[in-house]
């Protein structure tokens, strides 16, 4: 299913939604529940751990998100020197603001596509209209 018109006919849900705009996999879908439902900032460890995974998967599921504007990355220092990262959740509102700015984008390309058609092929329609009505 290739053609936006296809695309634009199927039944969509929330994830499907995420996975449009930013390609996300399932096991990013799972990371990202998991996350806003641990209510605090993560290690790459425990969400390996909770989502029975590799730690590099689980970090290159959190690097695709963070990618994606779904997620925050916090670095956290040790007092004795030394730091590591947790993730968190970005605001719903931001996540729903940015897909809605990117969908405005897309939506004034398209637009600027179909006038550039129209302009460009409008032409071509009066000049066949013509012609067909001089072969009569």
């Amino acid at each position: 299913m290739d053609a936006m018109v296809d695309y634009l006919r199927q039944e969509m849900e929330c994830y499907g939604l995420m996975e449009c705009f930013h390609g996300l996999k399932i096991l990013d879908r799972e990371v990202f529940e998991w996350l806003v439902a641990a209510e605090t900032p993560q290690t790459v460890d425990a969400i390996a751990a909770a989502v029975d995974r590799e730690r590099s998967t689980a970090y290159r599921s959190v690097q695709r998100l963070i990618d994606a504007g779904f997620l925050e990355r916090e670095q956290v220092n040790y007092a004795q020197g030394g730091y590591y990262h947790v993730f968190a959740p970005r605001h719903p509102d931001e996540i729903a603001d940015e897909m809605l700015r990117v969908l405005n984008d897309w939506y004034a390309k398209m637009g600027q596509l179909i006038d550039e058609f129209r302009e460009e092929y409008e032409h071509a329609g009066t000049d066949a209209a013509t012609a067909h009505t001089g072969a009569d």
